[in-house]
């Protein structure tokens, strides 16, 4: 590495703070002041730092880049998907850095099959809907929310962000004759919805505490004369709007992370009350749509109430509440989702710690037949439902993908159970995918639990424990981290890198089990089971410690940061972006964003002495410890509201101040970013760029 001046040495301005009698001495909780002149003299004292620190691989970075380019077809467009008599597409242009939003006619009724769009050639009839690069022009920063075209395709609606905050700005245009209208709806949560005429525009604001918790009305052409028609008052709970596939009901969902509730009301009725299906209880969660089961409206109910992976149940729409089991629940498969159409129904689960696809017909009768799951012909694989805007659809649009196969689009018709390939994402330079090989290994833990591991590495890669590797991990909010494909990643792989993913408990990927056993007081099981699947890695000589780079964000921020006390042998180095490591700070403070929904993911220790001791026992900041670290890059965004930057500011102060021996702890900060960091294509590659050449460095360098 090449010589740098000593990094900033944060100022202590230590507070004291008391909970259930444990007095915790803090020396940088004043960099939470953003709007302190010394907070953002040491943030970018600390950028200047890093760069100074990197400056070396600029080479390096420069030449990733052009491999992430090169590997990219830069003028492109989605497989168009069908909405009544347009087919609606996006298209990116070389140079640019956002999408464009496109529709174009559709010739022939009769016809499903996408027209074959060339990139880059005109397309007639096409009409442009959003242009993102104009939307983003003068930005250093932008995100789209929403974007929902009306029951009768004549109008549009948008919403951006162009801070980083999650605060978006509405719009709407009038698609026949272009103009943006007069309505400008600000400070609102990302989505907009329809009412079926068009009238009413439904969307959602946050309180202090970025919770989305009320309900819109906006009606078309009254500007600043909205009507709140629903106000959540309980702070563990978000609210959201959409509608049915059916299109027939508008919904109002409310979720805390352990109980939900839907309220419905008739799109073509805007202006009515929405009505509760289910009344909430605490502990049942459920989600909704409307089906068509012969001559019966029905509800269709995925819930967990005595069924810890969920089952799928009927009510009838006239008169909610006693439920009709329709797929019960299973201990080897979580279902997780459904789509209905006119003729079926189809189940998105995960069973042996994958993504997989049901159809289930609805006969004329109303009845559901056999489930048939979509046979995508490779071991390790993730899969989904796609974009389908129609009701009811003679082909069912999906995708699938590997950590070999690139992101692929596909029609399935129902009838004749054939699945037709419309496009794989592309990959240029000569991709062969013979060249690489991927694995499901299985890790023992602590406490005798297998934890499966998904590894994809070259064929050609040694396995003598000499090949480096980068191990990923989250294990938070039962998300699940599938083995999908990353053109990005070929510039690790092709270096040599062996890269895996551990799925351990806290995330989804067994079922619910899988989550409960690595939440609340059993959250430590998260980072002994990262620890045990990096030293399998090593046992089964797939790389070894001192060339093993462990990388998370977010909540795999925290992870990270935990298992650098835990177990810092086990790691050359450690990439930790927009990482929750004040965890106990942060869960302390009922008056911060976003923390008191989260006292049903880790507990309440402001109330709770068992929860404050079992949460200090392992929260980043509070542990570091006097002892050798591997090589830290912590990754944040000062306009992150999910996990603010002062989190891994101080825990980088801290580490800096108590680690011992050479350790480089590196505090990377974007200035104009959100939770998802830099905003535009071209700006990612460069920052994952800029983060995979810290990683070979630090694995080929100790």
């Amino acid at each position: 590495m090449s010589t740098v001046t000593p990094p900033p040495v944060a100022e202590r301005r230590p507070i004291t703070r008391v909970h259930h009698g444990d007095e915790v001495v803090d020396d940088y909780e004043w960099l939470r002041d953003k709007d302190d002149p010394a907070t953002i003299a040491y943030l970018e004292a600390e950028n200047a730092h890093t760069d100074a620190a990197a400056e070396h691989l600029e080479p390096l970075r420069q030449q990733i880049f052009d491999e992430i380019k090169a590997r990219t077809q830069e003028t492109d467009l989605s497989v168009p998907v069908r909405r009544s008599s347009w087919w609606y597409y996006a298209r990116t242009v070389e140079g640019s850095q956002y999408a464009i939003r496109c529709r174009c006619p559709i010739a022939d009724a009769a016809d499903w099959t996408p027209p074959e769009l060339e990139a880059g050639s005109p397309i007639d009839g096409e009409q442009v809907l959003l242009d993102s690069n104009i939307e983003a022009e003068g930005h250093e920063f932008f995100s789209l929310g929403a974007f929902s075209v009306s029951d009768d395709e004549n109008l549009v609606a948008w919403s951006v962000d162009t801070t980083g905050d999650e605060r978006y700005t509405i719009r709407i245009k009038d698609l026949r004759t272009g103009e943006v209208l007069g309505d400008e709806i600000t400070g609102a949560s990302a989505g907009a919805t329809w009412s079926a005429d068009a009238s009413q525009l439904f969307y959602t604001t946050v309180d202090d505490a970025w919770r989305p918790h009320r309900v819109w009305r906006h009606a078309l052409g009254a500007v600043g004369d909205d009507t709140m028609v629903f106000e959540e008052p309980d702070e563990r709970y978000f609210v959201g709007v959409g509608r049915t596939h059916s299109e027939k009901f508008l919904v109002i969902g409310l979720s805390s992370k352990v109980t939900s509730e839907y309220r419905v009301l008739e799109a073509d009725q805007p202006k009515g009350e929405f009505r509760t299906v289910l009344p909430r209880r605490e502990g049942v969660e459920y989600s909704l749509e409307h089906a068509v089961m012969g001559d019966d409206d029905v509800f269709l109910v995925l819930h967990n109430d005595g069924a810890l992976n969920f089952e799928l149940a009927a009510t009838p729409v006239a008169q909610p509440g006693e439920l009709t089991v329709l797929v019960p629940g299973s201990d080897t498969t979580r279902l997780e989702d459904i789509d209905v159409f006119a003729r079926w129904i189809v189940l998105s689960y995960r069973r042996d710690a994958l993504a997989r696809i049901a159809i289930l017909p609805i006969t004329p009768s109303g009845q559901l037949g056999e489930p048939h799951e979509i046979d995508f012909g490779e071991e390790l694989f993730t899969s989904g439902m796609g974009a389908n805007a129609e009701w009811d659809p003679p082909v069912l649009r999906m995708g699938m993908g590997s950590f070999v196969t690139p992101s692929s689009v596909f029609d399935y018709t129902v009838e004749t159970d054939e699945l037709t390939l419309l496009k794989q994402t592309p990959v240029l330079g000569g991709y062969d995918p013979a060249e690489y090989e991927q694995h499901r290994t299985w890790a023992t833990a602590d406490d005798g639990a297998l934890v499966p591991v998904s590894i994809v590495c070259r064929v050609d890669t040694p396995r003598d424990g000499t090949a480096p590797g980068l191990i990923y991990g989250y294990g938070s909010y039962e998300a699940s981290m599938d083995p999908g494909f990353s053109a990005m990643r070929l510039s690790l792989l092709d270096r040599g890198f062996v890269f895996a993913i551990a799925h351990v408990r806290g995330g989804g990927e067994l079922g619910r089990h899988w989550y409960d056993d690595g939440k609340m007081l059993r959250k430590r099981n998260t980072f002994t089971d990262f620890v045990a699947a990096s030293r399998h890695l090593v046992n089964e000589r797939w790389t070894s410690a001192d060339r093993l780079v462990a990388e998370g964000g977010s909540a795999g921020g925290l992870l990270m940061g935990a298992v650098a006390n835990l177990a810092p042998d086990a790691y050359c180095g450690i990439v930790a972006a927009v990482p929750f490591v004040d965890a106990l700070t942060t869960i302390l403070d009922p008056d911060l964003p976003l923390t008191v929904i989260e006292w049903d993911e880790w507990g309440n220790p402001l109330e709770d002495p068992e929860v404050y001791a079992y949460m200090k026992s392992y929260t980043p900041y509070e542990n570091i410890g006097a002892h050798p670290y591997p090589a830290i890059l912590a990754v944040t965004s000062l306009h992150d509201t999910r996990v603010m930057y002062v989190e891994p500011a101080k825990w980088v102060a801290r580490l800096r101040a108590t680690a011992t021996g050479d350790v480089q702890v590196l505090l990377k900060t974007e200035m104009h970013g959100g939770h998802g960091g830099v905003s535009g294509r071209y700006a990612s590659w460069k920052e994952r760029a800029w983060e995979l050449a810290w990683i070979i460095d630090i694995a080929r360098s100790t």
